[in-house]
């Protein structure tokens, strides 16, 4: 660590708690700082439970902020002691500092693209006529802050071309404010948008102005304060934003939220409904070209997920899971919009529906085989034009553009593949490489495959599994099992500088496909939520079995890790499977199921997890909660927290209480650790040194608590 990162944390502690010199694993126990606990029983549902820590949900209390500094210095201390970290570190920061671009898309004849040159804090916006020449700067958030922790998280550009609204996030937060920017000058206009989340710009198409949508400013702490009763608004540029149209609202229901989309022909404002994570949606709509601004309920049940593809004047086309699991494509009239009037375009697969776009007079399909990526091509009729070749088994990502235009761009990536850029020419079928960066590392001396194991209940399971060639099956490699299972999200492969770093420390990398993601659609989503949830630790649990039994590792040697609902996933076998595992890295991680609905955007989570306010669901929730499942005087694996301190996704008190209960239940040696960032969220919007130095201290901590003899 360096004399100037240390900084941050050598200020005087306000805690009446006197921190040890840090012992490394293998000596003495560590001396953790002192957390009071308070007497908080809270009754629910006919149950007692106790909430000790619950004084460390004051953000904004200074005791809270002594406890975070304490327990900084504690854990950076322990880090910056591993002889291997400067090491880790010196390689990530060699092969991270490679180009990496965005996939380019086209409005008003020119194309606009994001680039990073390696180790950019944050990835420059450029714009160009030509895409075999030079672009110009368009954008970059570089210049916004000291520290690099200003994030460009949404940019819409109008349909001539010559306008950007790009909504900016700041160390990390969910929350955005929009701004505009003329892109022939590359100045700011004075419009300024503020209190937006979950949403960016929407263009009508003569550019006068655009749709978003956003929360009324909160009231209390703003990274902590729960979020409801979310609006769409219509902002006419040059106007300040007190004169924004309210386009709609539902004054009934404050977990609603509304996200507003102009279709590419002008016509049409489309209105998704959400709640929540569940992909159940409605839509309604405006027809823009009748002046009225009459809203129309145009699928108004929340019966299934609904998402437009395109329209063709009054024929819309979209995506749903309506009596179709895995996903197809339908057609609705709006002037005759009965399901009996729909039609199927693309019926169900045996593999499920991913994602799919309409460019270049075609549908572009992306379905996933055994969480692999494979696309189809359709005339706008559903009948089939064959495969899209794809160069290797791996993940393909993109396809945008419109359905008048002849080209689009993809990404394709695998794990020994950094993200490739290819443009597609739509009528010939060819594609070529755009953008492929060169990356320092030897793609040939990693290999992968996937493996099918049998989980508890005799579900068949698949699984990634990566390393270095020549590996030994001898039960002695350090294995770092990771893992997410939940929201329907599909794990599939993807080029990682952190795993090539682990693995060229000698370590194994392996990735189940756990239930309560989408790849197999969204029976396999439905099996790992709500009363299922469990399945989705037998799962892993399984996994990490499967590794240990076919000699890849032992539980010595076997780290888990996963962030977020990840970090659920990993706090719930650590507690009820201690024994299995050695080590566990817990970023951003949901960790008190019983609260989780309180702050933020966590009332959101319930259409997966269920809400502890529901007497049937509260046994459940209860039954996997980490916080709430802790004995004390159990010996818990070494494990490393991590959260940042503008995380207003999942907030950072999850962690922060664990981390207390967890350091007074730990009956063993094995150091229990949080390492809270300054400025830093959920993840999105990371600046590049600050991604490097926390996988490096993830990295030194599994090198030095697993035992692992050499770091190259």
């Amino acid at each position: 660590m360096t004399s100037t990162r240390w900084s941050r944390f050598s200020t005087a502690l306000t805690l009446a708690a006197a921190l040890a010199i840090p012992a490394l694993a293998g000596s003495a126990r560590l001396t953790y700082p002192e957390t009071r606990k308070v007497d908080v029983v809270e009754t629910l549902h006919g149950v007692e439970v106790a909430d000790p820590y619950r004084w460390l949900e004051d953000l904004d209390g200074e005791e809270t902020k002594a406890w975070i500094e304490a327990q900084n210095k504690l854990t950076f201390s322990f880090l910056e002691q591993i002889p291997k970290r400067q090491v880790i570190e010196n390689r990530l920061t060699k092969i991270w500092n490679f180009e990496r671009f965005g996939a380019p898309f086209k409005r008003g004849g020119r194309y606009f693209y994001s680039y990073n040159a390696g180790l950019q804090p944050q990835s420059v916006w450029y714009v160009t006529e030509q895409l075999d020449q030079p672009g110009r700067v368009l954008l970059n958030p570089n210049e916004l802050s000291t520290d690099g922790t200003v994030s460009v998280s949404s940019f819409s550009v109008s349909e001539d071309g010559k306008l950007l609204a790009y909504g900016l996030s700041d160390g990390g937060s969910d929350w955005v404010t929009i701004r505009v920017k003329s892109v022939d000058t590359g100045e700011d206009l004075p419009d300024v948008i503020k209190w937006v989340k979950f949403s960016g710009a929407s263009w009508l198409k003569d550019g006068s102005g655009f749709y978003y949508s956003a929360y009324d400013e909160p009231k209390g702490n703003k990274l902590n304060e729960a979020n409801f009763f979310q609006k769409l608004y219509f902002h006419k540029l040059g106007t300040p934003q007190s004169d924004d149209r309210l386009i709609y609202e539902n004054k009934e229901e404050k977990d609603w939220g509304f996200g507003g989309s102009v279709t590419d022909d002008g016509r049409y404002l489309i209105i998704t409904v959400w709640q929540g994570t569940d992909r159940k949606n409605r839509v309604y709509y405006i027809d823009l070209a009748a002046g009225k601004g009459e809203v129309v309920k145009l699928l108004d049940n929340f019966d299934a997920r609904y998402d437009l593809i395109d329209n063709d004047g009054p024929l819309f086309w979209f995506f749903t899971d309506k009596d179709a699991p895995r996903g197809r494509v339908i057609a609705v009239d709006t002037g005759k919009p009965e399901p009996t009037n729909w039609r199927d375009v693309i019926p169900q697969a045996d593999e499920p529906l991913e994602s799919i776009s309409c460019v270049g007079g075609q549908f572009i399909a992306e379905y996933l085989r055994d969480a692999q990526s494979y696309v189809r091509r359709f005339a706008l009729d559903g009948t089939p034009l064959g495969n899209l070749d794809l160069p290797g088994l791996g993940s393909v990502g993109g396809f945008g553009g419109r359905r008048d235009e002849t080209e689009t761009f993809y990404t394709f990536t695998s794990f020994a593949t950094p993200a490739t850029i290819y443009r597609y020419d739509v009528p010939s079928g060819r594609s070529e490489i755009w953008r492929q960066p060169k990356v320092d590392f030897d793609p040939g001396a990693f290999e992968s495959r996937q493996v099918f194991y049998t989980s508890k209940d005799g579900t068949r399971v698949p699984m990634f599994i990566v390393h270095k060639k020549g590996l030994k099956l001898d039960g002695n490699n350090p294995t770092y099992l990771y893992g997410y299972g939940g929201f329907n999200a599909s794990m599939t492969p993807y080029f990682s500088v952190s795993n090539v770093v682990w693995m060229e420390l000698g370590g194994v990398f392996a990735m189940p496909n756990l239930r309560g993601g989408g790849e197999y659609g969204k029976a396999w989503h439905d099996a790992g939520r709500l009363k299922n949830k469990q399945n989705v630790f037998d799962d892993f649990i399984a996994a990490a079995e499967w590794l240990i039994a076919n000699k890849y590792t032992r539980p010595e040697r076997l780290a888990i890790g996963g962030g977020s609902n990840g970090g659920l996933l990993v706090g719930a076998a650590m507690t009820q499977r201690p024994e299995l595992f050695s080590a566990v890295i817990c970023q951003v991680g949901v960790m008190d199921m019983l609260r989780f609905h309180k702050s933020t955007i966590g009332w959101a989570w319930v259409s997966d997890s269920g809400s502890p306010d529901d007497a049937e669901m509260f046994p459940v929730l209860r039954a996997y909660s980490p916080l709430h499942n802790l004995k004390p005087g159990t010996s818990y694996p070494a494990t490393l927290l991590v959260t940042g301190d503008h995380d207003d996704r999942v907030v950072p008190w999850h962690s922060f209480k664990f981390a207390a209960a967890l350091q007074a239940a730990q009956a063993g040696d094995a150091p229990t650790l949080i390492r809270v960032e300054t400025r830093a969220g959920h993840g999105g919007g990371k600046p590049t040194a600050k991604i490097i130095a926390e996988t490096a201290d993830r990295w030194a901590f599994l090198v030095q608590v697993l035992g692992m003899s050499s770091a190259q």
